[in-house]
């Protein structure tokens, strides 16, 4: 039987049984609380560069189906459960969580008791931390925490350079319009939600220029969800700042903090971020109220958007965080949370329908007509 340690940077050490990979992993220790989704979580790059716990005590009962994957791997650093199923039991599954953490090369610890570890997390917001999974001797857990407080962290530029593509992906057929993606480390439900609607996606690098963006001939340009803090994503954000005016743009999760920076608005880190399914958003102009899947560390700071051009369309009633904005001249529209909810609700969809929409109109040349 595999052992496992995790260590938090305020000396806190965890023991419990260790499944997945052998090894040592660090990362931001973060918690989910959606009660079904770990594949895709644990395959979504926005959580490259953290160790992700599950807030659902059961864990790995449906075990895993290629067909849910969000990207090509396993992309956070570690999983923390509180009990793992070893027998998953479902016609789809191909491989149990345990399975799959090995052929990922990716540890996990389970029997830890995930309510009490939220609930520090929640009073000191997220922490530093390190896992190790192994076999023989106890390693050494003191000189384990005085590498996690001396560890400096991840640059976000180089965790978005780890998850974006490297060269230029089309997924072309569709009868739609012709819209880029400026790849900061997209779900593959997102492009599956643009295909669906018969959209032409091409997936370029994050630091794709203007230029390169501009001579694909592109009808709009949708800025990607991914990991990290946006303020350090230089490239992306003076990107975006030059496309503003000259095509219709949208953005998601991440993508929206870098449309809020371009148009010259302020982000900043949350104490323990939104990571779950079930958060809700406010229309500010009808007052429905969607439920949605979000999994961000960081927001825009809402006394920020005066003098932007930007108007706040969506806020989330719990915190009052800003969940949406739109350009009130240009044709540029964001939401924070993730529409195509892979897996979580269906509320959000007709942010894809709109989008589209919103380009045809563009395409017609009646830039008046703005949508959300």
């Amino acid at each position: 039987m595999k052992k496992a340690i995790l260590v938090l940077e305020d000396g806190t050490v965890i023991a419990g049984s260790g499944f997945g990979a052998t090894g040592e992993v660090y990362g931001e220790l973060v918690f989910n609380t959606a009660m079904t989704g770990y594949v895709e979580s644990l395959t979504d790059p926005s959580y490259t560069g953290q160790i992700l716990m599950s807030t659902y005590p059961l864990v790995g009962n449906y075990g895993v189906c290629e067909e849910d994957y969000e990207s090509n791997s396993i992309k956070a650093s570690g999983f923390v459960v509180k009990e793992l199923c070893r027998t998953s039991s479902n016609w789809r599954s191909q491989m149990s969580l345990d399975e799959f953490m090995q052929k990922y090369g990716v540890p996990g610890i389970e029997g830890v008791d995930t309510r009490k570890l939220t609930r520090k997390i929640r009073e000191h917001g997220t922490m530093k931390s390190r896992l190790v999974v192994y076999e023989g001797d106890e390693p050494d857990t003191h000189n384990l925490i005085l590498k996690t407080i001396a560890q400096s962290g991840i640059s976000e530029c180089e965790v978005v350079d780890w998850v974006s593509t490297r060269t230029y992906k089309n997924f072309y057929g569709g009868i739609g319009p012709d819209i880029v993606v400026i790849d900061c480390g997209i779900k593959r439900s997102i492009i599956e939600q643009l295909r669906n609607r018969g959209a032409n996606v091409l997936i370029v690098p994050y630091d794709a220029g203007i230029d390169e963006i501009l001579n694909t001939g592109p009808d709009a340009v949708l800025i990607s969800n991914g990991p990290g803090d946006p303020a350090i994503l230089a490239p992306v954000i003076t990107t975006v700042k030059e496309l503003a005016g000259k095509l219709p743009m949208f953005g998601i999760c991440l993508g929206h903090q870098i449309i809020s920076l371009a148009m010259g608005a302020k982000t900043y880190k949350l104490k323990f971020g939104h990571r779950g399914v079930n958060q809700p958003v406010v229309d500010c102009e009808t007052g429905r109220v969607f439920i949605t899947s979000q999994n961000h560390g960081f927001a825009v700071d809402k006394d920020s958007i005066e003098g932007t051009g930007l108007e706040i369309t969506m806020i989330n009633p719990n915190d009052g965080t800003v969940e949406g904005v739109q350009h009130r001249e240009l044709e540029i529209c964001s939401v924070q949370f993730h529409p195509e909810a892979g897996p979580g609700p269906h509320d959000t969809y007709d942010f894809f329908d709109n989008m589209l929409a919103e380009i045809n109109n563009a395409n017609r040349g009646n830039m008046g007509n703005r949508g959300r």
